[in-house]
């Protein structure tokens, strides 16, 4: 247990995330084989609903506890945060219940929703079953995200990404023994293996919670459990609930915008395939699981980036914005806008190069071949998109600005609706793959959303970007530097195997190979040094010493 600074608790947090999505994204290699297309289109019906009400249930509850328990922590206000934890726990349970019932209850008709007269694929009853399963997660996860919220405020980043990685192994290994159980052994339906799948998202939520629950017990002391208030105003219980509603309403917003994203493409882009263009069920709903299952799941790599930052962020900024030291809000702004364009920019330019053997490692040469290649080698733009959103709307709402979010939010949103289907209608007739309008729809969104969010920035809290701007040119000439090189590389070594072992090889060679020279660029024009700090760069220079001395 030991408090972190804003870019220690951003890599701490961020090795927590990244370690818990590269776990989830492993098992999908053998899930993939365990339940096939349609299975991962089932499943992805089921999270992207389920996404949707978690949204409203806790989304922003763990990032508003953060900031509501570090606003008081550096108020002094010992007593009253330990009694806004407490009631952050009542609301939570409640309205999980209330999430549940709605999600348990109404199932049919959102299923009818989102599939609604398609045949040739899952039914109504398939999709019922599912949503069934998986809503009995939003009775403990909500609980669990007050925890995280609780620590994360308090500075407190490791337990919270121990939690996640705990929470993940959990999942996944119920995941893959009980689809392949379900499914191969004792040769059950479709959708009782991946309810099964869908159902370990409980189980993981409720193994991590008390994991959670007894770190906080053991530790009283450190949280100033016991400490006596510094000069507190008369704060009610009233007062606070409204504190941590008034700061969560703006995050939970943001996450269920988030899902309403691909949830507008669950209701529009398979009927429009279908109805309008005249593809298969069965391949409009391959395509569709690319977008709401396995490309997503690929892409979550470069979005942990965005929540790991976003993590140790949010008690920096509300600190520095309590005690209206401008300046260094206006730093940490900055800073964190580098250090996300930093890692992103290369990830997503590589994911999209090596898209044909990743695809292949993950999902097999066929998917490859028929649909999935093409598909993510655009896709995994939306995860840059969806880093930027996510970073630029969080932190103008810890500044309080929740017109601007709404502002952006509904921008964003409006710009998806209204492109989406005419983009699937313009790229199809300009000979392009028709679902590219749906994808490119989706990275307008969230690219107007986070231009008026910069705005904003700049105009009330004076934020200059110049520095920024030359650090982001530096980055993406490095990163371009990178793709023009290991393209000569492929005209030497194909970047396309026969087998999986061998793509997965070549997928490591070009990693390797790529990452030096990216890192190497931006080490010699000292970029890396100007954004993570000298402190960040000397104790991992300190720590290759130490393993070359020891022959590591």
């Amino acid at each position: 247990m030991k408090k972190n600074s804003f870019v220690q608790g951003a890599f701490i947090a961020t090795c927590g995330i990244v370690i818990s999505k590269i776990i989830g994204i492993l098992y999908v290699i053998p899930f993939y084989a365990i339940i096939g297309e349609q299975g991962g289109a089932l499943y992805g019906y089921a999270y992207n609903i389920y996404a949707l009400f978690l949204g409203i249930s806790q989304a922003g509850i763990p990032l508003a506890m953060s900031k509501v328990i570090s606003e008081y922590q550096a108020l002094g206000y010992y007593q009253v945060k330990e009694r806004a934890f407490k009631i952050g726990r009542k609301t939570l349970t409640i309205l999980g219940v209330i999430c549940f019932l709605i999600l348990f209850i109404f199932a049919p008709q959102f299923a009818y929703l989102i599939i609604g007269t398609v045949e040739g694929g899952n039914t109504i009853s398939d999709v019922v079953f599912v949503i069934r399963m998986i809503s009995t997660a939003i009775l403990v996860v909500p609980i669990l995200s007050v925890y995280r919220g609780y620590l994360q405020g308090h500075k407190y980043i490791a337990p919270t990404s121990i939690s996640q990685v705990l929470e993940q192994l959990v999942r996944v290994t119920i995941i893959i023994i009980g689809s392949f159980l379900t499914l191969k052994v004792f040769n059950l339906s479709l959708k009782t293996g991946v309810g099964i799948a869908v159902f370990a998202a409980t189980i993981g939520a409720s193994i991590s919670y008390f994991y959670l629950f007894n770190t906080v017990s053991k530790n009283r002391k450190l949280f100033g459990k016991d400490k006596e208030d510094i000069s507190s105003p008369h704060i009610s219980d009233k007062q606070i609930l409204s504190k941590i509603l008034m700061y969560a309403f703006p995050f939970i917003m943001i996450d269920v915008f988030r899902s309403l994203y691909n949830s507008i493409d669950m209701v529009t882009l398979v009927k429009t395939l279908v109805g309008g263009l005249g593809y298969t069920a069965k391949y409009a709903e391959s395509i569709m699981s690319v977008i709401s299952t396995w490309g997503l799941k690929l892409n979550m790599i470069v979005i942990a980036i965005t929540s790991g930052v976003m993590v140790s962020l949010i008690p920096n900024l509300t600190s520095s914005f309590v005690h209206k030291e401008m300046d260094d809000v206006r730093r940490k702004i900055n800073q964190t806008l580098q250090m996300l364009l930093l890692i992103t920019i290369p990830m997503v330019l590589g994911l999209s190069f090596l898209a044909g053997p990743v695809w292949t490692v993950f999902y097999g040469s066929k998917a490859a071949l028929s649909y999935g290649t093409i598909t993510y080698q655009f896709y995994v733009f939306v995860a840059l998109a969806t880093s930027l959103f996510t970073s630029t709307i969080t932190i103008i709402q810890v500044l309080k600005e929740y017109k601007g979010v709404f502002a952006c939010l509904i921008s964003g949103l409006g710009i998806k609706i209204f492109l989406s289907v005419p983009l699937i209608y313009g790229f199809a007739k300009m000979g392009l793959p028709a679902f590219y309008g749906a994808i490119t729809a989706t990275i307008l969104g969230f690219t107007t959303s986070s231009i008026i969010a910069l705005a904003l920035l700049k105009k009330k809290y004076k934020v200059n970007y110049e520095e920024t701007l030359k650090k982001v040119m530096s980055i993406v000439g490095a990163a371009f530097i990178m793709i023009i090189c290991l393209f000569f590389f492929s005209l030497i070594i194909p970047i396309t195997g026969t087998s999986r072992i061998l793509n997965i090889l070549i997928i490591m060679f070009y990693a390797l190979v790529g990452g030096i020279i990216y890192i190497t660029i931006l080490y010699k024009n000292h970029t890396l040094e100007q954004v993570f700090g000298s402190e960040i760069l000397n104790i991992i220079k300190s720590k290759l010493k130490r393993g070359k001395k020891h022959g590591i």
